[in-house]
């Protein structure tokens, strides 16, 4: 009498099969971005202060640091910054205004921001909303070091191999 042979599948086999599984599905839906559930089209559209008690406002939706500092009122020179913001096209933008809170209204701009030294261009994302410009253009340098200097001992010029 013969015996049936057991299919036995290996944990690489079957491992295999899996990513040929995966492999074969459909390519993933990129989600909608949301900012505190309203998508970017209901946060262009929504004014910045509320007109009466009901509305739901911009500012009202910013975490508490950049309400505050909006509470208190723009500077004559953050003003200025988002009049250029929002009567510009396509062109990049540069700017000192380290302070001024991301609005709705930036995002998809080009923004260069100055470090202390030179210009550093962002392009503004959805996800930057409520932080500041000066953010995202870094004014410090990491230390690098180099090789040991003149007249180091012969136990400091060693280099360890791991």
């Amino acid at each position: 009498m013969a015996r049936k042979k057991k299919s036995f599948m290996t944990p690489k086999a079957s491992r295999r099969k899996a990513r040929k599984r995966l492999s074969t599905t459909s390519a993933r839906v990129k989600k909608e971005f949301t900012y505190r559930g309203y998508t970017m089209e209901e946060l262009n559209n929504m004014p910045m202060w509320p007109e009466n008690e009901d509305d739901n406002y911009i500012v009202g939706l910013l975490p508490s640091r950049v309400r505050r500092s909006l509470g208190r009122g723009l500077s004559d020179e953050n003003e200025h910054f988002l009049a250029r913001v929002e009567r510009s096209e396509s062109k990049t933008i540069r700017t000192h205004r380290r302070d001024m809170p991301i609005l709705p209204q930036f995002v998809g701009r080009r923004i260069a921001i100055h470090n202390g030294q030179h210009f550093v261009e962002i392009e503004v994302k959805p996800e930057m909303i409520g932080h500041y410009l000066g953010e995202f253009a870094v004014t410090r340098r990491g230390v690098t070091h180099s090789g040991p200097g003149v007249g180091a001992t012969r136990s400091s010029k060693h280099v360890p191999l791991k």
